[in-house]
């Protein structure tokens, strides 16, 4: 198969390398931008975010980043955070026309991920599976799709002021969970937007509920990745927890980048899995 350029945006909380090509997002917060690239001061993000009283934004890649992210190549694949919660996939399906116009004999596919953070790295894993097998490029797309049936984000809030600014919560609900310590536990719904699925009182309870939920879900041992933004403790207990029940897990813990901060804020926990 030629060689096919793998690209996604800063969603999915992956870093850059020589086979994988990350397109940023930009949050801006109190007037200010944000670049989420490996230039990011996440500490100072998080502050503005602290002391921020104003709804904030986020800004997905333009036509002509895209563009770029794809320049030279003849097979491309790329994914994006959910166009649920961005206009990424948007952005990035115009750029695809473009640049298949451009160049005829070029063949990318977009896949809008309907998720964020670590569920989209664990799809991207397949993703490279596939591309080093002897699948044929125009069966990708499907394979990708059946593969996304499989795959399953949950998370752990424990604050939800930014989601409250910005109007995907009532304000009032956040500073109740705020007052009484309430952890609120969700996963990614069909359409890519966040569904609440639990509400708890403390970590221990979260946890607690992450692993049950990840029975539910017909988590069979297999790979696990857990984004997390400044809460290594908490990420850590629960890849202990995990492990008491399925010794054999693979368990990777990961910093979370700016879009995901944005939207999960300070002691929050992301996890992606596949039920195979």
């Amino acid at each position: 198969m030629t060689k096919v350029r793998l690209i996604i945006d800063s969603g999915s909380n992956d870093q850059a390398n020589s086979d994988l090509t990350v397109v940023p997002l930009t949050m801006t917060i109190s007037g200010k931008d944000f670049v989420d690239n490996e230039n990011l001061n996440i500490e100072e993000f998080i502050a503005s975010m602290e002391k921020n009283t104003e709804e904030g934004k986020t800004s997905c890649p333009s036509i002509n980043e895209w563009l770029e992210a794809l320049s030279g190549s003849k097979r491309a694949i790329i994914m994006t955070i959910t166009s649920g919660l961005s206009g990424s996939f948007s952005s990035a399906f115009q750029a695809k026309q473009i640049y298949e116009k451009d160049h005829p004999d070029s063949h990318v596919i977009v896949v809008d991920s309907r998720t964020a953070g670590p569920e989209i790295s664990v799809i991207l894993q397949e993703i490279q599976k596939l591309v080093n097998s002897n699948a044929r490029f125009v069966d990708l797309e499907q394979k990708i799709s059946d593969y996304k049936t499989h795959t399953h984000l949950l998370v752990v809030l424990k604050s939800l002021h930014n989601l409250a600014l910005n109007g995907r919560v009532n304000m009032a609900v956040a500073k109740v969970a705020k007052v009484l310590n309430i952890d609120v536990v969700g996963t990614a719904s069909d359409e890519g937007k966040l569904e609440p699925l639990a509400k708890v009182r403390g970590i221990k309870r979260a946890l607690k509920e992450i692993i049950k939920l990840m029975g539910e879900m017909k988590y069979q041992g297999g790979h696990v990745i857990i984004d997390q933004c400044k809460d290594m403790k908490d990420a850590e207990t629960l890849k202990a927890k995990i492990l008491e029940l399925y010794p054999e897990a693979a368990i990777t813990i990961r910093p979370m980048r700016g879009l995901c901060t944005f939207y999960a804020e300070e002691g929050s926990l992301m996890i992606g899995f596949d039920d195979l």
